[in-house]
């Protein structure tokens, strides 16, 4: 385990491993407990690592009230016009669901943990023995939350959102000063989808640099094209949404990854993370017989031995058993040493040592 590796369960995360998923099943249950305990068995078999849950209740999260900024007004949002406190009244998890939604994914060998919203969150769900937490990116500034979070002693994963640099400082220190010691930050942008120009995925091996954590993603755009391309920039983690079907509906389906999706999501970053290996230049061992098809220098025509070379008889063909096509001009007027079928490769000895 390294010093940027975090543990949860059993699964070490960080560089030397590959991508640890998350499947986001947020509101995608549509109230429907036994459509969630679905979408666990579909996560599971699509690849993912972990589900996570979202844990709150409207009233722990909102004021039942439709006063300016308790009602959306964006006419762009997915929820346009909806009540706060209706909204979350039906995006979130009843909390006696908990328990078999995690034991479901303990079936499957699946971590289940969730964002706690509040402490009262956080004190439920340490009596479920959750393995980990997530500080969703609209709470990393609920500094106090952070604190009874950290004091868990579990790993934290902390998404940033619209976070600036000074107030992710403000987040990992005091997660720290409370006794965090594996944290895992996530670029997120906070739009619903959110866009690849908007994502700014350059910015993930900077927070790593900047606060000594490992860094992943939380990513709303579509398709897995931006997390494969996380993952080469040092993601260790990425988080999506995860829905059965977009078309059944429900408060985050429009943006979330359907298990198909998911599936090829984790063979691409797998694949993405294999390939990121070290700085190397020249061929591997694996590319070592291919070099039989670079070109070299080969005798082109019958020679016997005091003849000069030229243009005709002497050239650059594959296979690279010769001479490198770089000497070719210098060869040029040179004599053979001895007899030479066509199709000999043309190598030092071949020449007659020239006269100082």
């Amino acid at each position: 385990m390294s010093q940027q590796d975090i543990r949860i369960g059993e699964r070490l995360v960080g560089a030397g491993h590959r991508p640890y998923l998350i499947a986001e099943m947020s509101g995608n249950h549509n109230q429907s407990l036994e459509r969630a305990l679905e979408i666990v068995d579909a996560a599971a078999q699509a690849g993912a690592d972990a589900i996570k849950l979202q844990t709150y209740t409207a009233q722990t999260m909102t004021l039942d009230c439709r006063k300016p900024g308790f009602v959306i007004e964006d006419p762009k949002s997915l929820w346009a016009g909806r009540q706060l406190y209706e909204l979350y009244d039906e995006a979130h998890t009843p909390w006696e669901w908990h328990a078999p939604i995690m034991a479901r994914a303990a079936s499957h060998g699946l971590h289940c943990f969730s964002s706690p919203f509040d402490e009262t969150a956080v004190d439920f769900l340490e009596t479920l023995g959750v393995p980990a937490y997530k500080i969703a990116s609209f709470e990393m500034t609920d500094l106090p939350l952070i604190a009874r979070v950290a004091r868990t002693g579990k790993p934290m994963i902390i998404s940033t959102g619209m976070a600036s640099v000074a107030e992710i400082d403000d987040a990992v220190r005091c997660a720290r000063e409370a006794g965090a010691t594996q944290i895992v930050l996530l670029k997120c942008t906070s739009t619903y989808p959110a866009t690849p120009e908007n994502t700014n995925i350059l910015t993930i091996p900077h927070m790593r640099q900047t606060f000594g954590c490992p860094v992943g993603l939380s990513d709303h755009t579509m398709g897995c094209g931006v997390s494969v391309a996380s993952v080469a920039l040092g993601a260790v983690l990425i988080e999506k949404h995860f829905t059965l079907r977009r078309a059944d509906g429900g408060v985050d389906s429009a943006f979330s990854m359907e298990p198909e999706e998911f599936r090829l999501l984790r063979t691409e970053s797998e694949r993405a993370w294999l390939s990121v290996g070290e700085v190397r230049y020249g061929g591997t061992q694996a590319e070592e017989k291919s070099r039989a098809f670079r070109r070299s220098l080969y005798v082109a025509e019958d020679m016997l031995a005091g003849e000069v070379f030229t243009p005709r008889n002497l050239r650059a063909v594959r296979p690279g058993f010769g001479l490198p096509p770089k000497f070719l001009a210098s060869l040029m007027g040179q004599r053979i040493a001895r007899d030479a079928e066509r199709g000999t490769p043309c190598t030092w000895d071949l020449l007659v040592p020239r006269e100082d």
